[in-house]
Order: structure tokens, then C-alpha cells, then sequence
């Protein structure tokens, strides 16, 4: 590869905060508002895109809030973001699903305007259309970050860092240990979702509780869907095969659609782009374009072999290809599969999840659920690097296997994981001490009084 030298230049300073959190999707919000309510603690939003949010813009829905008992297993600050939209009429319950747990579907507009209203309540500075290109650091300790933007480089100090990207790039730039993928080095695939209006949900729903035989469905009775509630249809292989004896290129073995907030919406979950490397902006860029042409042949697909999407028409496309998997730090503890079937149990629990084992295979169209009987904890030490200080991560760039992840990178759990991590970031300041010799248990308590679930 051929090499240029580029001189050293003196950086200007634009900001010195208390917590700086960089990247604004579900773990970030939840990470900058927790830190701004410990008193005294100043707070930094960084953001590379034009929206605050994340993949709660997607249209997907928030996953894992309850558990497989029905009890709600993520709470506090996640829990009233819902409730704010709820209020609006941009949110649905939770409802218990047999196959995903528990889904709750919310409005992608109504989440850019809720998040930013949040943020301004809180306190928090908010910075966007910045890219974090590099890390600040004084021996093993990360000092701030160093930003790109239209204004060219600048500086943020900070004595706290919280790595919410969701690739693990502050991370990555600290010189921290990370995980990419399974055994082979291949994450979970990719997919850009859209929504089709025009959908008769009657004419759908009826169908499909009324002819199992021809509408197969996975896991769950067809009966489930034909009341008017939120749901995710997750099967139609038979019409996968047949549309693709028929000439279709179909690139997943299932079809996946799930309702909007209103009637005649439904948010397609189908590109795959496998393979690719999100953190790699060439791959990028191909998975878009891929993902797009995808799309095109889907809701062809969609109204010539599904009952009720006859006349439907593709409204929205999401701001982004929505990425499941990148690099992973590794931390002073590594989330195992294993732990999540083995519903565990940690002294130093900062969260909940009973999400199952949600596998995109890296390779082919498929997937594979696995769940565990109820819910496991998630450690605090999953957020901590081993040797780098004054940084820790939250969401789906935590320390966990490329199966566990499957599980707690979902948004339920990233926000209850954000929470807790934001938390930290700012007791860890007020206790004078890094983060890894926080007290957990003024910690856990600190959580538990903004509502934060348990287990005892």
C-alpha cells in the first residue's frame, strides 16, 4: 500500500466535559441522560449523522423489555422514553411474543424529536455531524477524542469516554483488545429495512390464522396474528421457494415483516447482505447499494405471493443499513452463550436481558433462535476494557461471543446496558476512582432508584 507522511499540526480544543459520550443511538442516549442526572457532572453527545436515535429510526421494534415469565425485565430510563411516546401515541405496549419474547413498536419521527427534547432537559451538549478519528490518551489512561468535521480537526477532552458507537471506535482507538465476528471472521449480515403502506391488515391477518397449511409461520400459532395487535411475521417459506421457482431472486429463506404505528404499515425485514464489513467504508458502501437492489425484488415479492400486500407501495426507507455485528470488545469478562442459557446470575449485574440467541448466520439466508428459560444478568465487567482507564462501552460493541451478542445486542437490552455504563462513567468521577474499581453495589443502587430491574 503506498504511504504518505502527514505533518504534525497543533489541534484546537473545542470542548472540555465531565462524560463524553460518543455516538447517539439507543445505548448513547440512554448513557448521556444517566450520566447528566448525577448532579454536578457536566455531559457530551457526539453524533456522525443528522439524527439522534440510532436504529430506534429504523423502524424496527424495541425487543427484550419483557421476559420470558412476562415480567418486564428492562425498566428506568428506557422504560420512560417508552412511556413519553406512549403519551404521544408513538408507541405500543409490550406485548408478549413467543418467538422474540416481547415487541414494542415506535415511531421513527417521533423518536428524533423525543430524543433531542431529552437531551436539551438533561443538560446534555449535543454535537453532530462530527466523526471521532482518533483517541486522546496519557499512558494507559484515554484522555478525549479527537473529532473530524466540515471545521476540520478539533479536540474534546473528557475525564470519562463512553463508547456507544456501536463498532467499538473509541475502543479500537485506544488500542483495546477486540473481537470481530465468529470463527471464521464473518459477523452476522446486514439488512436496510422499508416500510409498505397500502397494506390491508385484515385481509393478511385473516389469511394467515386461516390457512396454516398454506402460510406456514415459525414457532408461532397463526391464531396469534389475527387480532389488530403489534406482532412480527417471521415464516412463508413455502412462498419464498415458490417466488423463487417463479424467478425471483429472494436473498433470506424467510420472509420477515412487522407492523408500523399505523394500520396499513408494515416495516420489511429481509435484504441480507452478508459478509461485509461495516467498519470498512468500501464494504459499506457496496452493502448499501446491495442492500437497495435487494429491496426492490422484495416488495415485488411482497405484493405477488403475500395476501393483503396486493396494493401496497413502499413509503419509507430506514436513514441507514442497520448493522447487527462488528467488532466486540474484549473485556475483563467475556458474555458467553453459555451464561445466557444458563440464565446467570453476577454480583456486579448492571442489567437484564431475556432476548434469545438471534442468529443472522453469517453465511446463507437463514436464522436460528435459542432462548434461555428466563432472563440472565449482564456483568459490568462486559463493559470495561482490561487495561485501558477512563474508558467503557455500552451496547452492541460490549465484551461478549459472537452467539451472546446474538442475544444482548438487541435495543432493549443496549439501552439498559447504556444506562448503567453512563452511570457509571459519572459515580466513577464523584468516587474519585477509574472505572473498573467503581463501588458496583452504589452502582446498582444508583440504578435501582431511577426504577432499573433486578433480579434478587
Amino acid at each position: 500500500m503506498k504511504m504518505i507522511t502527514e505533518q504534525s499540526r497543533q489541534i484546537p480544543v473545542r470542548d472540555e466535559v465531565d462524560v463524553l459520550v460518543v455516538g447517539g443511538g439507543p445505548a448513547g442516549l440512554m448513557a448521556a441522560q444517566a450520566a447528566a442526572k448525577v448532579p454536578g457532572t457536566s455531559v457530551m453527545l457526539l453524533e456522525s449523522r443528522g439524527s439522534l436515535g440510532g436504529n430506534m429510526t429504523q423502524g424496527l421494534p424495541l425487543l427484550g423489555f419483557l421476559g420470558r415469565k412476562g415480567n418486564q425485565v428492562i425498566n428506568g430510563l428506557p422504560q420512560q422514553f417508552v412511556d413519553r411516546l406512549t403519551e404521544r401515541g408513538q408507541a405500543t405496549h409490550h406485548r408478549a411474543c413467543p418467538l422474540h419474547v416481547s415487541l414494542t413498536m415506535i415511531d421513527p419521527e417521533g423518536t428524533k424529536l423525543l430524543a433531542w427534547e431529552i437531551m436539551k432537559e438533561s443538560g446534555v451538549k449535543v454535537l453532530m455531524y462530527v466523526m471521532m478519528v482518533d483517541v486522546i490518551k496519557e499512558g494507559d489512561e484515554v484522555k478525549g477524542v479527537i473529532i473530524e468535521s466540515k471545521k476540520g480537526r478539533e479536540a474534546i477532552l473528557a475525564k470519562r469516554v463512553v463508547d456507544c458507537t456501536g463498532d467499538g471506535d473509541v475502543a479500537y482507538r485506544a488500542g483495546c483488545e477486540m473481537a470481530y465476528g465468529n470463527e471464521d471472521g464473518i459477523a452476522q449480515p446486514a439488512t436496510l429495512m422499508f416500510s409498505m403502506r397500502g397494506v390491508d391488515s385484515r385481509k393478511l391477518r385473516d389469511a394467515v390464522a386461516d390457512h396454516p397449511e398454506i402460510y406456514d409461520i415459525d414457532f408461532i400459532p397463526n391464531e396469534f396474528f389475527r387480532p389488530m395487535d403489534n406482532c412480527t411475521m417471521v415464516g412463508f417459506r413455502n412462498q419464498v421457494q415458490q417466488a423463487r421457482k417463479d424467478g425471483y431472486n429472494i436473498p433470506v429463506e424467510r420472509t420477515i415483516f412487522m407492523t408500523g404505528m399505523a394500520e396499513d404499515e408494515w416495516w420489511v425485514n429481509m435484504s441480507r447482505v452478508s459478509g461485509v464489513d461495516a467498519t470498512d467504508p468500501d464494504q459499506y458502501t457496496k452493502g448499501e447499494e446491495l442492500s437497495i437492489r435487494q429491496n426492490e425484488e422484495i416488495a415485488r415479492y411482497l405484493k405477488a405471493y403475500i395476501p393483503g400486500f396486493e396494493n401496497a407501495y413502499v413509503d419509507r426507507v430506514a436513514p441507514f443499513m442497520g448493522i447487527r455485528e462488528t467488532r466486540r470488545l474484549v473485556g475483563e469478562y467475556v458474555l458467553t452463550e453459555q451464561d445466557i442459557f444458563d440464565c446467570a446470575k453476577f454480583e456486579d449485574a448492571i442489567a437484564v436481558s431475556a432476548y434469545p440467541v438471534d442468529q443472522h448466520h453469517p453465511v446463507g439466508g437463514d436464522c436460528t433462535l435459542m432462548w434461555c428459560e428466563d432472563c440472565y444478568d449482564v456483568p459490568y465487567r462486559s463493559l470495561i476494557p482490561k487495561k485501558v482507564d477512563s474508558l467503557i462501552v455500552a451496547g452492541r460493541c460490549l465484551s461478549a461471543t459472537h452467539l451472546a451478542l446474538a442475544s444482548v445486542r438487541v435495543m432493549g437490552p443496549a439501552m439498559a446496558i447504556g444506562e448503567a455504563a453512563g452511570k457509571a462513567a459519572a459515580l466513577s468521577i464523584r468516587q474519585g476512582v477509574q472505572l473498573r474499581n467503581i463501588d458496583v453495589p452504589a452502582l446498582q443502587k444508583a440504578l435501582r432508584d431511577e426504577g432499573v430491574y433486578f433480579r434478587d
